[in-house]
């Protein structure tokens, strides 16, 4: 119950500081947005080579399995002694974390592309790049998307956890709260991350049962 009457509290405290809230989910979404542009791009070449090599999947799945392992807070404190503290090395630790689903299912998506279909584009007359891209990518992009949106509801909850090393974002409420012992503040921090990740849930989640439409 106590809960529910901080409620309106939360929602005075941003009506009354609205430049500085709007500035902290301004940084949790820039957090996340780099984190996760800068994994699609590295971990998607890497997932379509290691569907197509063996050597490559066993290391690189087994390379993000190690790192999909550790924790994302400890991610975060083994950035700081690497590229000290701030944005940037927040968002390395969380490219770090995002990394692992989108490769895993580019990996997992490419490999499901039945070979005869395969076979047949390239009967076709279809050159490797175009078989990739108009036959291959198409198919396995709902298995890919699946990837995608793990990834994001993982990095915008853990990067609230950028705080602990500078980064900014939501975090910051909720550490100042927890300080202060002040459950009010912990809510401006914690219910937005709540509502951005089910946003990003919902959203992804409804352009992988579009993209997959086609299919069924």
């Amino acid at each position: 119950m106590d809960f529910l009457h901080q409620i309106p509290g939360v929602f005075q405290y941003i009506s009354q500081n609205p430049a500085e809230f709007w500035g902290e989910v301004e940084t949790q979404l820039q957090l996340s947005g780099y984190a996760l542009l800068i994994a699609l791009v590295l971990a998607f070449p890497v997932g379509v080579l290691a569907s197509r090599s063996r050597l490559v999947s066993l290391y690189s799945v087994n390379l993000v399995g190690v790192a999909r392992a550790i924790p994302s807070v400890a991610l975060l404190f083994l950035m700081f002694p690497l590229l000290g503290g701030g944005f940037q090395p927040s968002v390395a630790a969380l490219t770090v974390l995002a990394i692992p689903p989108i490769l895993i299912n580019t990996n997992v998506g490419f490999r499901e592309v039945d070979p005869a279909v395969r076979e047949a584009a390239e009967g076709m007359g279809m050159n490797t790049l175009q078989v990739l891209r108009r036959v291959e990518f198409p198919l396995a992009l709902p298995v890919i998307l699946a990837g995608v949106r793990t990834a994001a509801v993982e990095v915008i909850a853990s990067a609230t956890l950028a705080t602990f090393i500078g980064g900014g974002g939501l975090g910051d409420y909720i550490t100042e709260g927890l300080a202060m012992i002040d459950v009010r503040l912990i809510l401006v921090g914690a219910l937005p991350v709540a509502v951005l990740t089910l946003l990003a849930e919902v959203i992804l989640s409804g352009i992988e049962r579009t993209v997959r439409q086609p299919a069924t």
